[in-house]
């Protein structure tokens, strides 16, 4: 029914509004809201648009997530909202340029191999918003002034969940663990190097198997690198490869051997999720969806997620490791307090 309600819309509007729809690439998962974007508590109306990148929104962690924060600013806010889905990287700067052109009041990139895009775009419509998820406004080409990075301490959650695997290696007598990425790029880098590093202060004995499957949809690539480092040791396979990393958990469920989920919570795939290295995207774009609606938006700026904040942690420990899990706790105060830093480059 909304479908045929918003086709009947858009035919209504006219030739040039088709010609804007058009040119957005990839699936449009959500169209605006009817009526105008009603908001709650007397807040400010207005339309905030979503752009995925290439893993799309059955991923189960990154983008999904991303969805999450948009779909709880609509109903908590009242905000009208759009998502459109990226099937390869050329649709980056078409499905951008198509929310701008829409006057959406915020636009919102997700994921670091969108930053050329949102530079390219961000100049082009200077008067509208921009948030980019993973990518620091400062590195951006051009430094746009209506753009602000989303941030996260990946590197911290990776260390807990690594110091988790470290132990539990100890504890049922294996020596060595796995991580599973998916393309090599510092948000990745940033949890497999905390990962490693807290492996290692568990147990210094440990050894670490890490690969790329350099795609973050194919979960038949992740899974063909997971089982691979199962053959050599590895009793513990961490997943940093969005929907691609689903084929890695997979591989540890098939042989009896336990995952590490990331981004989101991924508990619930079964008993062999030891734990996750979790992300809260959907945090970050509620948060920013707020600060538009309230005029508090700072454009030309980073937003950091970290431990401190509770923008990055673990997620639920399975009953594997639930005689672990309190020792996870000075770690984290560790951190938090700055005792302790943790490395974000994979040596």
């Amino acid at each position: 029914m909304f479908s045929r309600r918003m086709s009947r819309s858009i035919l209504a509007i006219g030739l040039s509004t088709l010609m804007l729809v058009a040119a957005a690439c990839g699936g449009d998962d959500e169209g605006p809201s009817a009526g105008g974007g009603s908001t709650t508590e007397g807040g400010k109306a207005i339309k905030v648009g979503l752009v995925t990148d290439i893993g799309g929104l059955n991923d189960r962690s990154f983008n999904s997530l991303a969805n999450k924060g948009l779909q709880d600013a609509k109903k908590q806010l009242g905000v009208e909202g759009r998502v459109i889905t990226s099937d390869q990287n050329s649709d980056y700067v078409p499905n951008l340029s198509t929310l701008a052109q829409q006057r959406y009041d915020l636009v919102i990139g997700v994921g670091f191999l969108m930053a050329d895009a949102i530079n390219t775009v961000a100049k082009r419509f200077p008067e509208t918003k921009f948030a980019v998820v993973d990518v620091s406004q400062a590195t951006l080409k051009d430094k746009p002034a209506n753009v602000e990075g989303l941030l996260f301490s990946e590197q911290q959650a990776g260390y807990l969940v690594g110091y988790l695997a470290g132990l539990y290696a100890k504890e049922k007598g294996f020596d060595t663990i796995s991580s599973v990425g998916g393309e090599k790029i510092p948000p990745v880098d940033h949890y497999i190097a905390g990962y490693q590093a807290g492996a290692k202060a568990a147990n210094p004995q440990i050894k670490t198997l890490n690969g790329y499957s350099q795609d973050f949809v194919d979960q038949a690539k992740c899974k063909e690198i997971a089982l691979d480092h199962i053959e050599r040791g590895a009793g513990v396979v961490f997943q940093v490869a969005g929907q691609c990393g689903l084929g890695a958990l997979d591989a540890a469920k098939q042989e009896g051997k336990q995952g590490i989920g990331v981004d989101a919570d991924q508990g619930y795939l079964g008993d062999h999720v030891l734990t996750s290295a979790t992300k809260k995207v959907d945090v970050a774009v509620f948060d920013t969806i707020k600060s538009v609606q309230e005029g508090n938006f700072d454009a030309g700026s980073d937003q950091l997620f970290d431990l401190g904040n509770d923008g990055v942690g673990i997620g639920k420990v399975s009953a594997e490791g639930a005689s672990l899990e309190d020792e996870l706790e000075p770690i984290r105060e560790q951190i938090v307090s700055g005792e302790l830093t943790v490395p974000d480059t994979v040596k």
